[in-house]
């Protein structure tokens, strides 16, 4: 297989433990990015909040990026399964569409029931080129209904995917900022959790048991009511570090409230997450609930990998998800099956998180940030992957190739998360890699 590089993309790629790869900048033109859109970005960290509406100010194809691009529960509301869009026409282009977005707005609260607490308008590409001010007619909005109405302006060419996490963020602070003098109570935040298929609800459970109050959960399962409560929190526990770092950070500086990065994915990460949740409260009882937990856990779920261990060791893994926390867990949960990492790459990876991957991967692992179709074909090839971890977007590459799949993106429906979601990664694993079927399809697959 000889897939050329392009000459621009040379940079992004790497071995020798991933030194020196170019990452955090834009997509290379005719690359064919895997990543998806600043209003994407922006949309998938808003879209769980169970009882916000979003109207999406462009044409109705936008909007067809709705509630189901992740499979975000509900323990309540669930007004974030519809979606609105002022679908703008040509003649909205030409003469403006705010008037438009102004009555979308009205209808919406004159029929909503309930009547909304919190709005979100997304504006699109095409508002960001005929330039409608969104932001003139939420304020507007505010006044005539007295309620929160909060532009994200995420043209879809203004940036990456990260620039619209970072919108988001912004929109959350806007949010919960008149609320940031509240007295402070003891319990935690869960940032960067988007509840997928019930996560949220097991780390929570976890953190009842070892008695550590959830104040917010941002955004998984939550409300307009409980988000206002964020800034009340003594600490910010940050899961999906890619798209909420930034918030945290926000809310350290101008709340007072201080964070760390956690990984609920794998035994050593859940394990690690707890102990350092607990040690940062600063409470002995806490961390002493925690530790003997995470032992407990532990001892209930290895029984089940030493089950699978035999079936996968010496399997060969390649790693393609968004952000580089989670393929770091990956790689690690990938380790203790005795299974090698032979490619790894992230859509939205950071320098630190490269670094972090280069120092638990073996010297000749391919290390790709933003990679496209072709370079993942070529070097899963190359190294003779057994499975590809990756989302919906990566699945018929690898069917292609005849190489197993593992879906660990938004639309999956089982969780993957905690020492629950071990059994749930270790057993499909296993039963994609030793499928029947393979011995079937691999001859002519390439």
């Amino acid at each position: 297989m000889n897939v050329s590089i392009l000459e621009e993309r040379k940079g992004s790629i790497a071995n020798k433990r991933g030194k020196g790869v170019s990452c955090e900048r834009e997509s290379v033109s005719g690359s064919v990015s895997q990543r998806a859109c600043v209003y994407c970005g922006a949309r998938v960290v808003l879209n769980p909040i169970t009882d916000a509406y979003h109207i999406v100010h462009g044409p109705i194809g936008c909007a067809s990026y709705t509630w189901d691009i992740r499979g975000s529960l509900t323990s309540g509301e669930d007004t974030y399964r519809n979606s609105f869009s002022t679908d703008l026409r040509e003649t909205d282009i030409v003469f403006g569409g705010a008037k438009k977005l102004t009555a979308a707005i009205d209808e919406l609260m004159e029929k909503a029931d309930p009547r909304p607490k919190l709005i979100f308008v997304y504006a699109t590409c095409i508002v960001g080129v005929i330039g409608d001010d969104v932001e003139a007619v939420c304020r507007m909005t505010e006044q005539k209904y007295g309620i929160r109405c909060i532009a994200v302006k995420a043209p879809g060419f203004s940036g990456t995917k990260s620039q619209g996490y970072k919108l988001a963020c912004d929109a959350i602070m806007t949010l919960i900022a008149p609320h940031k003098n509240q007295a402070k109570q003891f319990g935690v935040n869960i940032i960067g959790d988007y509840n997928l298929s019930g996560e949220m609800w097991i780390i929570k459970g976890y953190l009842a048991q070892i008695g550590i109050p959830v104040i917010s959960t941002i955004t998984g399962d939550s409300s307009y009511g409980k988000l206002i409560q964020a800034p009340s929190a003594t600490l910010n526990i940050v899961q999906c570090a890619g798209s909420s770092v930034y918030l945290a950070e926000r809310m350290q500086e101008e709340m007072d409230v201080p964070y760390i990065k956690v990984s609920f994915f794998g035994i050593e990460d859940t394990t690690s997450s707890l102990l350092r949740i607990a040690d940062a409260l600063g409470v002995p009882e806490l961390s002493q609930s925690a530790r003997a937990f995470a032992k407990k856990k532990t001892a209930e779920v290895l029984p089940i990998i030493e089950k699978y261990k035999p079936y996968l060791k010496g399997k060969k893994a390649a790693i393609f998800v968004g952000g580089g926390f989670k393929a770091i867990s990956l790689i690690r949960q990938f380790n203790e099956l005795g299974m090698k990492t032979v490619v790894v790459g992230t859509q939205t990876g950071k320098k630190d998180e490269y670094e972090i991957i280069g120092s638990i991967v073996d010297e000749d692992t391919i290390v790709l940030d933003d990679a496209n179709p072709a370079e993942l074909e070529r070097f899963m090839i190359e190294k003779q992957a057994d499975i590809l971890v990756g989302g919906v977007k990566e699945r018929p590459l690898a069917y292609k190739l005849g190489v197993a799949f593992c879906d660990h993106n938004h639309e999956r429906k089982h969780p993957l998360a905690g020492f629950a979601g071990i059994e749930n990664f270790v057993r499909e694993v296993h039963l994609s890699i030793n499928s029947p079927v393979w011995q079937y399809v691999k001859g002519g697959a390439a």
